[in-house]
């Protein structure tokens, strides 16, 4: 069974309505409002629109005068009521209902120059004002500026296009139903209303054409021929109207008595009488609204399908930002929870070669630490000089007997002071790595972008980790380099030893004293032979501890911020208040909006769908 007549506009009228409110009118492709068909009023000035909108309303509410009057475009939303007292209800100032038309009038003149001021300019900023009462059909007209040839005095040279390009960019759009308003006594070829609607509607089937001031052509002539279709033919018939006179309006005649005047004419009319049940104001009004309602039912699967379309495109953007949180303070320690979740894979993406960035801790090891060892000053160090004045202070008043034992330990422990530096270096280096992949973390986990709050103070309890574990690194390679010197590896020197004591293998050519000659124990080969000792033996620890420094480290930083980077962060949010949790996830207030806005928009979509589908197969 078909809807009843004016109940898919009516509903058309919700949608824009909302739309409008929610600022639904665009971006990206069709904005649902874009989608909805309308009626724009197109005409010259002094066409008579302004006449012809009060006739189809019943009532007297739009500002006049000379020159333009209509400013600003006014999107009029037309709402059937079966009883109660007619009013008006403006977007703007939507909590007061004006009953007396008069002051809808002032309140038109007033917004427009709230938004012009006293000049002849124009904005293209649209008022919008619904009116509902048992007179109307449910119907969507928009009144455009009356199109000019000539600029006049206070008005901008580029009136004339700026209008025209105003009026275009409502009626070029395909979903646009235009009333082309041309008077009757003006030869229809030169009707600047018609002229633009063959522009932008070649074929016709969009237009619709109104013939007004019928009862003011000259003696003799008349408008059959258009009103006829012979002079212009389009796909819809003409309408002719007869104003009301300027007469009729200096007496504040209301407009029912008006519209009666207006058919009487018709109906007594030699000329036109037999179209008069297809002539007037309230047969205008009927045709749209029956024409409107047509084309809303053939639209309805497109409508669908860009609703559709829209509410998946608002969900996923929803779900891009993240939905809104439950208020009760369980749903918020969870969502917590699942935040720090996934900061946590990310940043052990980052350690394990998911994301760039965990292969610099192989370069601190592989470049970082064999430079630093490089550059020790153990050159300086093992020196013939001053291995000469080490191993004296060690022998004390009573020189060394066999090998100078205290003095190799002093130059081995001196020789190891050095590395702690480097040790150190690597742990920081490594430390530095790990806080800016924790930096890096945040910023990546989309999740995270709307809680700032949330940022700062995972941002904090991962570097107080941090902090511990390099702690705990720094004692743990201090105590590898510790270790080195504590216990020195005696089969080493035992070997140099023996080596010593070995006969060389060619006597002859050889400078060697034998093993029984007597030595100078305090000549400058001694003392170089003890600094080669040395030095061999701290090159065998540098490639040990090349080794046990990357393992220290991995073990007591990496491991450690791998597995267990916010686990005091979990303990400490586990026992915080529902406020101090609500405070955790304090969002941008411009997020927020713009969630919030979705949301309306979102309900409104499905709103739409729901009552689309109710309306259209009931």
């Amino acid at each position: 069974m078909a809807a009843t007549m004016g109940s898919l506009i009516g509903l058309v009228n919700k949608i824009q309505m909302a739309c409008t409110v929610l600022g639904d009118h665009g971006g990206e492709g069709m904005s649902l409002w874009e989608a909805l068909p309308t009626v724009a009023v197109v005409g010259g000035q002094s066409s008579g629109k302004s006449s012809v909108l009060e006739s189809v309303v019943g009532r007297d509410f739009l500002p006049r005068g000379s020159g333009i009057v209509t400013r600003r475009p006014l999107v009029l939303q037309l709402h059937k009521i079966e009883r109660g007292t007619e009013y008006a209800e403006f977007l703007h100032n939507p909590r007061k209902k004006f009953t007396d038309f008069a002051a809808v009038r002032k309140e038109i003149e007033d917004e427009t120059e709230r938004m012009t001021g006293r000049s002849k300019a124009i904005s293209n900023r649209p008022i919008h004002l619904s009116i509902y009462s048992p007179n109307v059909v449910n119907l969507t007209l928009i009144d455009l500026p009356g199109l000019t040839k000539v600029a006049v005095e206070g008005q901008p040279e580029s009136i004339v296009e700026d209008i025209e390009n105003m009026v275009r960019s409502y009626v070029e759009k395909p979903n646009c139903i235009i009333l082309a308003i041309s008077p009757a006594n003006q030869d229809i070829a030169t009707s600047d209303a018609i002229k633009l609607a063959k522009e932008v509607d070649p074929t016709g089937d969009r237009t619709f054409g109104v013939v007004t001031k019928l009862d003011l052509m000259d003696a003799g002539t008349d408008c059959l021929d258009v009103l006829e279709g012979r002079s212009y033919r389009l796909q819809h018939p003409w309408v002719g109207i007869v104003n009301r006179s300027q007469a009729d309006i200096n007496k504040n005649v209301d407009m029912i008595a008006a519209r009666r005047k207006e058919q009487e004419y018709f109906d007594s009319s030699p000329i036109y009488g037999h179209l008069a049940p297809k002539m007037g104001s309230v047969y205008l009004a009927k045709l749209l609204s029956k024409h409107l309602e047509s084309v809303i039912r053939q639209k309805i699967p497109s409508l669908i399908s860009l609703i559709n379309k829209n509410i998946d495109d608002i969900n996923a953007e929803l779900d891009r930002i993240g939905r809104p949180i439950g208020a009760d303070g369980g749903a918020q320690l969870y969502t917590i929870l699942e935040l720090c979740r996934a900061f946590d894979r990310v940043f052990k993406e980052h350690l394990d070669g998911g994301r760039p960035g965990g292969d610099r801790i192989y370069g601190v090891f592989d470049h970082q630490l064999p430079a630093a060892l490089k550059k020790l000053p153990l050159d300086r160090h093992l020196s013939t000089s001053n291995v000469r004045k080490v191993v004296s202070e060690a022998d004390g008043y009573q020189p060394h007997l066999v090998a100078p034992e205290q003095g190799y330990r002093r130059l081995i422990d001196g020789s190891l002071g050095f590395f702690k530096g480097p040790a150190e270096a690597t742990v920081d280096a490594v430390h530095f790595v790990l806080k800016e992949l924790v930096r890096k973390s945040i910023a990546e986990t989309v999740e995270l972008r709307r809680f700032p709050s949330l940022q700062a103070d995972i941002a904090a309890a991962s570097n107080e980790s941090l902090e511990k574990y390099r702690d705990e690194s720094r004692k743990t390679v201090n105590r590898l380099v510790e270790m080195e010197s504590t216990y020195l590896t005696v089969e080493f020197f035992r070997k140099i030893h023996e080596s010593e004591l070995r006969p060389p293998k060619d006597d002859k050519h050889s400078n060697r004293p034998p093993p029984n000659a007597p030595v100078d124990r305090y000549d400058d080969q001694h003392f170089r032979r003890i600094g080669s000792n040395v030095s061999a033996y701290i090159g065998m620890v540098c490639d040990t501890l090349k080794n046990t420094i990357p393992k220290a480290v991995v073990y007591c930083q990496v491991r450690e911020a791998r597995r267990s980077l916010l686990n005091l962060f979990y303990t400490q949010v586990g026992r915080k208040e529902k406020e101090q949790l609500g405070r955790m996830l304090d969002e941008d207030p411009s997020l927020m909006e713009k969630r919030e806005t979705l949301a309306k928009r979102l309900q409104l979509y499905k709103s739409a769908r729901d009552d689309i589908d109710a309306v259209a197969w009931k």
